[in-house]
């Protein structure tokens, strides 16, 4: 996910803060929940990113929303929206993330199949990769479109070994002769 330099400054904030106050799991978890509520809810979205509403029906809103947080997520959500930088929140929460995810040396791995396979498959074609250095943290997304093999993607790095890149490929070949 793109992350902005804003939202970074505020999840080093975050971080160094969780870090004193040996909080850093407990928030690591609200931070996942105040992603996903933000991924799954357009409408909150609409509402946080509407510039005419005023700060303090943000925060009310968001304080109802986010009631089950510590109060430590909603001091920062309440800062956030209060300095103007809602548009950022999802993206401080997932950098928060991200940051407790490095530092724990856990690496993001997002592996596509055109079909479901086992988990000793999965683990196979990590482990072969030679990408992952240290503990995966894998998703698996299932895309027909790619017609078998599979995608790998590793941070910024990308293994694609599916059958519709490779005929792909063989298509341009016979274009080009």
């Amino acid at each position: 996910m793109f992350s902005t330099k804003v939202a970074k400054r505020y999840a080093q904030g975050l971080l160094d803060f969780t870090k004193e106050t040996q909080q850093t799991d407990f928030l690591f978890d609200e931070m996942k929940t105040v992603v996903q509520v933000l991924k799954d809810s357009a409408e909150l979205n609409r509402f946080l990113n509407t510039p005419f509403i005023d700060y303090k029906k943000k925060t009310i809103v968001a304080t109802e929303i986010f009631k089950s947080l510590s109060s430590v997520a909603q001091n920062l959500i309440k800062l956030v929206i209060k300095q103007g930088r809602e548009s950022q929140l999802r993206n401080i929460a997932q950098a928060f993330i991200d940051k407790v995810e490095a530092e724990k040396g856990i690496q993001k791995v997002t592996l596509t199949l055109a079909s479901p396979i086992s988990e000793a498959t999965i683990k196979t074609i990590i482990e072969q990769s030679n990408m992952v250095k240290q503990n995966p943290d894998v998703q698996t997304i299932v895309n027909p479109e790619i017609l078998g093999g599979y995608i790998l993607r590793v941070g910024d790095q990308q293994i694609d070994a599916s059958v519709k890149t490779k005929l792909m490929r063989v298509r341009k070949q016979f274009q080009n002769n």
